[in-house]
């Protein structure tokens, strides 16, 4: 066997995502692979741009491999070019949400120390507002990065990084309420890729997608992306609007689409007499992940879709996709997350590790080539994370005997809203600071449209009377809108069990 250097086949070649939309381009150089509004680019200008980036960043920047990039942005056209062009000379991007407050943005830039921010127009009064530390340059999109990408000549960089290296860092807030660094590798993300397109039947080079969900969602990037590395064509929506979203997926006729459980819910809101006139689309593939899908509402979108097109996807961005309920079974398997993903192993295991009979519960933990690298500079919760190379999001589940999976709950307290992950313990720490507030403990608690909603239970100092209006005021000046509790209950102590720990499960039968 030719051995090339280090060891590896001389016919080794590195999997990257900039690669793998290269090789789509050299197919069908002219064909749209990215639309927005009245904007689009062919696949000829979309490599020449990530090749723009690329040597802008190497050339201009000065940027190395290693390096780390901020990205908060939008929707918008340049998001896949911005995410490809600087991974692919080895720089990892920090994809940010935009909705975080000032103070979260800062602990961010603390925590994974980037050189250069990428901000759209839409959030850069928010961007300047906080103390970045570490920021070498600026570069604004529709702005100074237009007139940085055009003087940058388009290269290919001279060498790939290594696939198992970062592609990008999607962040999260940790239990304790430090933001946490999740790295994905170019490998994750490019074997996640060819996990959808066997699984969902949507992502060949004449299939197209609609993508509203925000590109800064592990999920939302994910399934979007997909479409352009295999070669088809996706259009990006700025934001969600219910009745644009199916007026789109019937006019265009596309062939896949992303949602999380809000997003139905909003679409139903809209009432039978809108819906009627939106039930010709051309789906292949619904595919609905981030939050649990109720069946109620899996029972809607069967008849208003139809039967063959519905996927319920379960994973975390740690894991990538652990399971999925394939759509002949939505109906006969309730509320169930499905069999294995293509690629992936599970394991339901008890306390002690081992595996549990087909109807016990366990803690779900899953291995496949779509793992993260671990939490950036955070080696100790990356290996809470694990056992013996399996990785667990903390949650319990259950098996039939036909080896589907149901999710039981979280052994953490994590809340689910919207689709977005929310910590209790952030939102306490940040409430606890109100002079008003003695204690205060967070739940999420069922809602038909959030799926979880947020609710607040205080213990208010002697002699303070808080109105709830106060307190989510003073949330909302704190956190980003989307941790705001929605319900703020005052009582006169927390529950506790004999060694302290608050009993949130008296307070989730309670408080409901």
């Amino acid at each position: 066997m030719a051995e090339g250097d280090g060891g590896r086949p001389a016919t080794y070649r590195s999997a990257t995502i900039a690669t793998g939309i290269r090789t789509a381009a050299q197919r069908t150089p002219d064909k749209v692979a990215l639309r927005e509004g009245e904007r689009a680019l062919t696949y000829r200008q979309l490599v020449e741009r990530i090749d723009r980036v690329s040597a802008g960043a190497r050339h201009d920047l000065d940027l190395v491999p290693g390096d780390r990039i901020m990205l908060l942005a939008l929707n918008r056209l340049e998001y896949i070019e911005v995410v490809a062009g600087f991974s692919a000379m080895g720089a990892a991007v920090a994809t940010i949400n935009t909705r975080l407050s000032a103070s979260e943005l800062e602990a961010i830039c603390r925590d994974c120390g980037p050189r250069v921010l990428v901000v759209d127009q839409a959030c850069e009064e928010l961007a300047r507002s906080a103390a970045l530390e570490g920021i070498e340059r600026v570069l604004v999109l529709g702005g100074s990065y237009d007139d940085w990408l055009a003087r940058a000549a388009p290269q290919e960089p001279d060498e790939t990084p290594e696939e198992w290296q970062p592609f990008a860092i999607s962040y999260t807030s940790g239990t304790t309420g430090a933001a946490k660094g999740i790295v994905l590798s170019h490998r994750s993300r490019v074997i996640t890729c060819f996990g959808m397109a066997a699984e969902y039947g949507c992502y060949g080079p004449d299939d197209t997608h609609l993508a509203f969900a925000p590109l800064f969602h592990g999920g939302g990037f994910a399934f979007a992306l997909a479409a352009v590395f295999f070669g088809g064509f996706c259009e990006l929506l700025p934001r969600f609007d219910p009745e644009l979203v199916m007026k789109r997926l019937c006019d265009g006729r596309f062939s896949g689409t992303f949602m999380v459980p809000t997003h139905f819910h909003a679409i139903f809101g809209l009432g039978e007499g809108v819906l009627s006139r939106y039930r010709d689309h051309g789906l292949k593939a619904l595919v609905s992940n981030a939050a649990p899908l109720p069946q109620v509402t899996k029972e809607r979108i069967v008849p208003h879709f139809g039967e063959g097109v519905l996927h319920e996807t379960y994973g975390s961005t740690e894991a990538g996709i652990v399971t999925n309920l394939r759509p002949p079974d939505q109906l006969r398997k309730k509320s169930c997350v499905g069999h294995p993903f293509v690629g992936n192993r599970i394991r339901l295991l008890d306390e002690e590790g081992n595996e549990v009979a087909p109807g016990e519960v366990g803690e779900l933990f899953s291995t496949s080539p779509y793992l993260f690298n671990g939490y950036w500079n955070k080696p100790e919760e990356t290996k809470a994370t694990m056992r013996d190379g399996w990785i667990s999001a903390g949650d319990m589940a259950r098996r039939d005997e036909e080896g589907y999976v149901y999710i039981v709950d979280r052994r953490k307290d994590m809340i689910i809203s919207g689709g977005v992950n929310v910590y209790p313990r952030e939102v306490e720490d940040a409430l606890s600071r109100h002079p008003a507030v003695r204690e205060v403990a967070v739940i999420g608690v069922p809602d038909a449209y959030w799926g979880e909603r947020i609710k607040a239970f205080v213990v208010p100092q002697p002699d303070a009377q808080p109105a709830p209006d106060e307190l989510i005021a003073y949330g909302k000046e704190n956190l980003a809108a989307f941790k705001v509790p929605k319900e703020v209950d005052f009582i006169d102590a927390l529950p506790r069990n004999p060694g302290g720990k608050v009993l949130k499960r008296v307070l989730r039968e309670t408080g409901a």
